[in-house]
């Protein structure tokens, strides 16, 4: 694998299995930089939209959105990956799931291990209209 630095080849330094991946630490042989890697297998999962269109699971896309909501919050990017990866195990075995399934794993998940991030995420996912309805979501929260 290429160095994400520099571009030069990398070493594997430690390989280790977890639940549905292999996390690799990596060494550039030539800037000395390290990272890690996770391989993952690919799924056929196809995600039902809102408007009803199919397409692909992405993995990275549900991440990115995931990511953004614990920005600047305690949260380590360690337990983001254990939260994406038990969402995964969940729908593994699904062949079309609708994305608002995925949208409430993901807020069932993030309201016990941080409100502000899980607040942030619903606000998305709801598409809140206006500051009534972010009320009524805070409300529910202090319930």
């Amino acid at each position: 694998m290429k160095c994400i630095y520099c571009s030069a080849e990398t070493q594997v330094l430690d390989s280790r299995d977890s639940e549905h991946a292999i996390r690799r630490r990596r060494e550039c042989t030539a800037c000395g930089k390290r990272f890690t890697t996770y391989e993952r297998a690919e799924t056929d999962l196809l995600v039902i939209k809102k408007d009803g269109r199919r397409e692909k699971y992405d993995s990275e896309k549900l991440k990115k959105g995931v990511l953004k909501a614990c920005e600047k919050r305690p949260i380590s990017l360690e337990e983001i990956e254990k939260m994406l990866d038990a969402i995964e195990n969940e729908i593994r075995e699904e062949k079309e799931i609708k994305s608002s399934k995925i949208g409430k794993l993901v807020m069932r998940r993030l309201k016990s291990m941080d409100k502000v991030a899980y607040i942030r995420f619903a606000s998305v996912y709801h598409e809140f209209a206006d500051i009534d309805e972010f009320e009524d979501e805070l409300k529910k929260l202090k319930k």
